[in-house]
């Protein structure tokens, strides 16, 4: 496309080909409210927040607990809220539920979740029944509790094991580590893939996702930040955050953490 403005000659966008409606399913919506960075008594907790369009939240269904009755794909929609694209299915039985949508789900597919369920895209099966090597995300980090891991665009893990009631996943991350068998996960990688490649190619993108200038700690004074002030340009010191926390190859994570010992491999630097 020839550039109108010197932003558009600088701006990536990811085409919208595989969506195939505009319109959300009204029975899945749900309000979001949008709070600009202020708490219940209107004092601002979080900076860089305001504005922005507004917007519906869609319930995904991250459990995929509707076992053994299959599902059609009737639309594959934007969702707002997320970078991947979310598929809208519609049961044997008549109820409509979105899910996050695999890359290469096609409309008038048929999907399942369960025991019955084969190893194919889109399906959701317990870890216990995945073949070793397959492609997964929308992973369950404990049974029953829904998807938590592996849900942006493009991200996959991998099941590369098992051992006894455990299965030993390699994370998008990096990360090797171990999860029961008797959590769910959906077959195939996140839709989307491309979405890190679009730029937004001007600071008005920014504002309509409701994201406000961001002001360099360098360029503030002492009092509101660790690395202001200083006579003319200082390049701050040690890097750190506003409560004064290294914020440059600091570990923060809690070194007696139960879950540590489920941790094969750490993820890469």
């Amino acid at each position: 496309m020839r550039p109108l403005t010197p932003a558009m000659r600088h701006r990536i966008v990811v085409t919208a080909e595989d969506i195939t409606t505009a319109t959300p399913e009204k029975s899945l919506l749900a309000p979001a409210k949008k709070t600009g960075g202020r708490n219940n008594s209107g004092k601002m907790t979080m900076r860089y927040i305001g504005g922005g369009h507004k917007q519906m939240y869609r319930i995904v269904d991250f459990k995929r607990d509707k076992f053994d009755i299959p599902a059609t794909v009737t639309t594959i929609e934007y969702d707002p809220n997320r970078t991947a694209r979310i598929a809208l299915l519609v049961y044997a039985d008549g109820e409509k539920r979105y899910i996050i949508a695999p890359a290469g789900l096609k409309v008038g597919q048929k999907v399942m979740s369960g025991k019955k369920a084969t190893p194919e895209v889109g399906n959701a099966l317990y870890l216990a029944d995945v073949p070793l090597g397959t492609i997964i995300h929308n992973i369950e980090l404990r049974p029953g509790q829904g998807a938590k891991m592996a849900r942006s665009a493009g991200s996959y893990a991998q099941l590369s094991a098992r051992e006894g009631k455990y299965a030993v996943l390699r994370l998008p991350s990096g990360e090797t580590r171990m999860i029961l068998t008797t959590c769910i996960a959906t077959i195939g990688s996140v839709s989307n893939p491309d979405h890190n490649l679009s730029s937004d190619g001007k600071a008005g993108r920014n504002r309509w996702l409701g994201r406000r200038p961001r002001t360099r700690p360098v360029a503030m004074n002492p009092v509101d930040h660790p690395m202001g002030g200083g006579e003319g340009r200082a390049s701050g010191g040690h890097p750190r955050s506003r409560k004064g926390t290294k914020s440059k190859g600091l570990k923060t994570r809690f070194k007696a953490k139960a879950s540590n010992k489920y941790i094969i491999e750490r993820r890469k630097k």
